[in-house]
């Protein structure tokens, strides 16, 4: 592993424990060359999924991308970290699970969607708001009357 400090090729695997929600390994590393102590967080990829995104663009699935954006809708709401992980996480194992070597982007929006609305219903309606493209105050009054509506059934 490459030394995030001096670039040095070679580091050492000081410790390894599994993360809280078991879904990957934290490793503490140090620098063979400047002595560097720096965090890596080993995951399991099941399979090469391809997103597949508006106008039939394609690009790999990439579980930081994802993190971007659920971190974004949910930011300044004090929101655990530990459960985004676990919404993210879950999210990625349906993705590779799911036997499709493409996933269309709308699919991963739904599945953030269905996440955040049971988390936190303003990072849900942030999310909705750039994904399904709000344009006007009025978009977001109707939206946030249905997820009202919801809350109450």
């Amino acid at each position: 592993m490459r030394c995030p400090f001096c670039a040095y090729d070679d580091s050492q695997v000081k410790d390894s424990r599994p993360t809280e929600d078991g879904t990957s390994i934290r490793r503490r590393r140090q620098c063979s060359s400047c002595g560097a102590r720096f965090t890596t967080f080993e995951r399991v990829q099941l399979r090469e999924v391809v997103v597949v995104k508006s106008g039939d663009r394609r690009e790999p699935f990439e579980r930081s991308k994802l993190e971007q954006s659920v971190a974004l809708a949910c930011r300044k709401r004090g929101i655990d970290q530990e459960r985004l992980d676990q919404l993210i996480s879950g999210i990625q194992r349906q993705v590779e699970t799911s036997g499709e070597a493409e996933v269309p982007s709308a699919r991963i929006g739904e599945l953030v969607m269905e996440g955040l609305r049971q988390i936190d219903s303003v990072a849900y309606i942030r999310f909705a708001s750039v994904y399904r493209d709000f344009s006007e105050a009025r978009d977001f009054e109707e939206f946030a009357s249905t997820v009202q509506e919801a809350a109450k059934e």
